[in-house]
């Protein structure tokens, strides 16, 4: 397990996960949402995007209620990333992507226990100084969800993501733990 909050539990992946995340990333409800409805997944590429052993990314799957709902990775910044988005080489910076694939849990405000979970992990265990993510800026949704846990857009990523046969505006979001309390 890599942290645990009430109801959330938030385990490594396993292998014998791959068939969930199949589910997850074929749906198209899932997809207008996170890799766009043009990019279903089979196993085969299951395998190759969420297997391979990318230095620094930690991958799990997300429970609720003793149910498996989800799919979240975080890793620290790279060099690169950093002077993309404008901080400084020594910061300590995590991004995260997560998707609730599960499409029943959605609006319930599981997003906002995961997040704010995410984000007291990443903070006490990694001694992260701020957790970033890049939302399109169409997710309204999702914006709102982060924005109701501390996260602050920062900076417009314009053309940023490829999604559904073109690229898309996103926005850089920082939680930044010196101006806000988890």
């Amino acid at each position: 397990m890599l942290f645990q909050k009430g109801k959330l539990k938030i385990r490594v992946l396993e292998e014998s996960d791959g068939q969930k995340l199949v589910k997850w990333l074929s749906d198209p409800v899932v997809l207008q949402f996170y890799e766009g409805r043009d990019n279903a997944f089979d196993l085969e590429k299951v395998q190759k995007e969420f297997y391979n052993k990318e230095e620094g990314v930690t991958r799990g799957i997300i429970e609720f209620d003793k149910k498996e709902i989800g799919y979240i990775q975080y890793y620290p910044l790279g060099k690169k990333e950093k002077e993309q988005y404008g901080y400084e080489e020594e910061d300590i910076i995590y991004g995260t992507d997560q998707l609730i694939g599960e499409v029943d849990y959605w609006n319930k405000g599981i997003g906002k226990v995961l997040i704010k979970a995410v984000v007291e992990h990443l903070i006490k265990a990694k001694q992260a100084q701020k957790v970033v993510m890049d939302p399109q800026e169409w997710n309204i949704r999702a914006i709102r969800c982060y924005e109701k846990c501390g996260f602050e857009k920062v900076k417009l990523l314009p053309e940023h993501e490829w999604h559904e046969g073109q690229y898309r505006n996103c926005w850089l979001m920082e939680y930044n733990q010196k101006a806000v309390s988890v």
